[in-house]
Formats: structure tokens, sequence, C-alpha cells
């Protein structure tokens, strides 16, 4: 008897875990079981999202990095393109805005975040796209590359509103960037940056917060911790705009840089019982099974694990997560080995970037990475910055067909890390 799998969303999460069980029930399975996959979207523009960092620095642009989400699938796979109603779980049916249901077997909610910009008070009010900005999504990306283009000086201002939010250290990195794109405009001098955060620290954990402050201080660009933005002044009388926080503080700006609150997608909250109250969807962060049912699973950006949303994670969760809905399909426990694997590249500037490897349980260390032998972690290289253009042709080539890249496995590798004193407390 054939079985649905029924994916929401054909972004990397959807697109990968769609390839990944084609190749699993194709290639792998010798007992005939046969499966219907379906992949479900609002659009068919699949964008490549670690190069909207790029764009407002003129070096990305949109021809490179979207391509129809269709094209990524295996021609065996189906697509649909139409809007998400809402999840019947007691049905186990997807209803469409078109009047279209999807009955399944299986379910995964791979619709990632989205940017809730309106939950913050005069975000979108004037100065939106004038001289606030986001670069989160294409729109916003495109417009504030015009923008940092005719920048003539001042006070720029990169906050981030509150966490969770996708790729925790791309506003880091715009920061490194725009010090390096006024510099080689000989005006940086002329530029004041200043990030702004609700953390404590420059990132979330002890050794790498303080790595990447160090970068900070040593590119003379200031840090504002525990600001929780609760309004934003787009326009003042003076021509400039401010942030105003919960506490009271104020900080002016000529130029902002703002990376909004996240939720989960929103016919989250019309599928009772599906998400929480952002829309994320809980998950067991070892299985990547749904609390709300057991023939819901859920990848990426769209659950409430707690790992960062990044697409690394994505890619090494595909891995467990196809293993485990072809185990609960064949009526088999589960498999709870996932371990928070992440990674990523950090863009410094200057032709340079640093890498951090962590997992739920390891905060982010130096050493080198994926062994003794491999790229420097927490360290400015060459090398790790050519890794991540070079990655954006893995992404297209090897992650989203579902292939596994050799040497690069889903648990998080212990060799070659060093451990610190804070990390053993």
């Amino acid at each position: 008897m054939t079985k649905r799998i029924v994916i929401l969303g054909g972004g990397t999460g959807g697109t990968l875990c769609a390839n990944r069980l084609h190749r699993q029930y194709r290639f792998h399975r010798s007992d005939g079981q046969e499966v219907e996959i379906v992949v479900v979207d609002q659009d068919n523009h699949h964008v490549y999202q670690p190069a909207l960092l790029f764009v407002p620095f003129g070096l990305a642009h949109r021809q490179e990095f979207v391509r129809p989400r269709a094209a990524q699938l295996h021609h065996d796979i189906e697509f649909i393109e139409d809007t998400i109603d809402r999840v019947d779980l007691h049905r186990d049916t997807v209803v469409l805005d078109g009047g279209r249901e999807l009955a399944y077997d299986a379910l995964v909610i791979a619709t990632g975040a989205t940017l809730a910009v309106d939950e913050t008070p005069g975000l979108t009010g004037p100065g939106w796209n004038e001289n606030v900005f986001t670069f989160y999504d294409l729109a916003g990306a495109t417009a504030l590359e015009t923008a940092l283009d005719s920048f003539k000086g001042g006070k720029l201002l990169v906050n981030v509103v509150d966490m969770p939010i996708k790729c925790p250290v791309a506003p880091l990195e715009f920061c490194f960037l725009a010090d390096w794109f006024f510099t080689e405009r000989g005006m940086r001098d002329k530029v004041e940056i200043t990030y702004a955060t609700p953390l404590d620290g420059a990132f979330t954990k002890p050794v790498a917060s303080a790595a990447l402050a160090g970068l900070l201080a040593e590119k003379g660009i200031k840090l504002i911790t525990e600001f929780n933005t609760g309004e934003v002044v787009g326009k003042t009388d003076d021509g400039g705009g401010r942030l105003i926080g919960y506490d009271g503080r104020e900080i002016p700006f000529d130029l902002a840089v703002v990376v909004p609150l996240h939720s989960g997608a929103s016919y989250v909250s019309r599928s009772a019982g599906l998400g929480d109250e952002l829309n994320f969807v809980p998950t067991d962060p070892h299985t990547l099974q749904s609390t709300a049912k057991q023939n819901v699973f859920a990848i990426g950006d769209a659950t409430n694990v707690p790992i960062s949303k990044a697409g690394s994670v994505t890619h090494f969760e595909g891995e467990a997560l196809v293993d485990n809905i072809v185990h609960y399909l064949d009526h088999e426990p589960l498999d709870g080995s996932y371990d928070g694997h992440a990674n990523c590249f950090i863009e410094t500037g200057f032709g340079k970037a640093l890498m951090i490897d962590f997992n739920y349980d390891t905060e982010p260390l130096t050493g080198h990475f994926p062994t003794s032998v491999g790229v420097p972690l927490l360290k400015e290289s060459r090398v790790n910055h050519l890794g991540k253009l070079m990655f954006q042709w893995v992404y297209w080539h090897a992650l989203l067909p579902g292939r596994d890249i050799p040497g690069i496995g889903a648990d998080m590798p212990d060799h070659g890390k060093t451990q610190h004193e804070e990390e053993l407390v």
C-alpha cells in the first residue's frame, strides 16, 4: 500500500528532506514499499538565504541565488504551489487555500520562520525603507543596497529586536562587512557603527561571545548589550531616527538595519494543537518528532528546538529526520541520537571569515574542524572566507539534492577542539 508523505515548505529543510526520502525509498529499500511525496509552498522561488547578507554591499545579485523550487526536487516528487490554510491533526489532513485537501500518513513541517515586522511599534512606520531597513528578505536587502551606496556618513545602527532569529551571526557579519565596505570607500572615519543586541554579550555562549566581542572592538564597532527594542522612531525633526528600549534607553541613528522579531508560519496558529505562542512547532530535540502527534515531524527554522536557526542545522537534522520518518512508517522505534550539531562561517570582512561548530551540549570552541588538521575555529582566515563562498555551490549541488557531504556527518566531531574552563563548569 502506497503511503503519502506531505512536506509543508519548499525551502532548505523541505527540499532536502523530500529528496532524501525519495533517495531512501528508491535506492535503499528491498521490501517494495512505495511512497508518494508531496511538497507544498506558496511560491516557486527558492532563495539561498545566506546570499542576502551580501546583497546590500553589491556582492551578490538576485539571479545568482534565486531558483525555481520545483526544479530542486526530483521529478517523481509532486510540487504544489498554493497557500496553506491549516493542518487538521484530527483528520491527518492539510487544507489548502485553493480548496484542495491532502491526506497524509506522515507530515513534515518545514515552513521556516517569518519576519513579524508588525510586532515592533514604529518599525514599518515613517522611515521604513528610507532610513530603517532589514536585509532578512530580498526586498529589504535590495533597498538597503541603494541606501548604503548613497550613505554619506553618520550613525549606522545594527539592531536585533529579539531572539530567536534566522542565522544569529548574520547581524554581526553585517557589522563586519560594513566596516570593510566603508574602509574600502575611504570613509570609515565618517561612519559610527553600533551593534545593539538583547543578549548580554556579542553572542550567546562565553568563548564565542568573547572572541566576537574582541573583533567588534578591534574594528571600532560599539557594542550595546541587553537592549530590548520597544519602539522604532524612523523619522525625527532633525532628520535622523532613534530606537527606544523598554528600559527607556535611546539609541540615535542616521541609518538603522533592524532584524525583526521572528515567528513561525501563520497557518500554524490556525492549526489547533500544532504550534506554540510564536507559531513554532514544539519538537523533540533528538528525534525531530513533533509533540503534537506521532505522525508529524518538523525540521529547520519551523521548530522550537534549542539550537540556532541556521541552514547547517537543517542539513544535519535532515539525516535524522528522514531516518525517523522511515522508522515511523515501518512501526519501529525512533532514533533519538540527533545532537543539535550546527556550524557556520562568519564573514569578518577584508576577505576573511571565522568558523564556529557546536551542538546542544558543546559550545563553540577554538581548535579546528572537522579534525585537528581542518579549518580553524573562532579564528579569522582566508580559507574560511573561501569556504563560505564555495558553500553556495555545495548547497545547490549536494545539500538540496539530499546527498551526503564527504567528511561532514550529522554528529558533531570532537576531534580538534580545545576545551575551555568556561565550558567545563
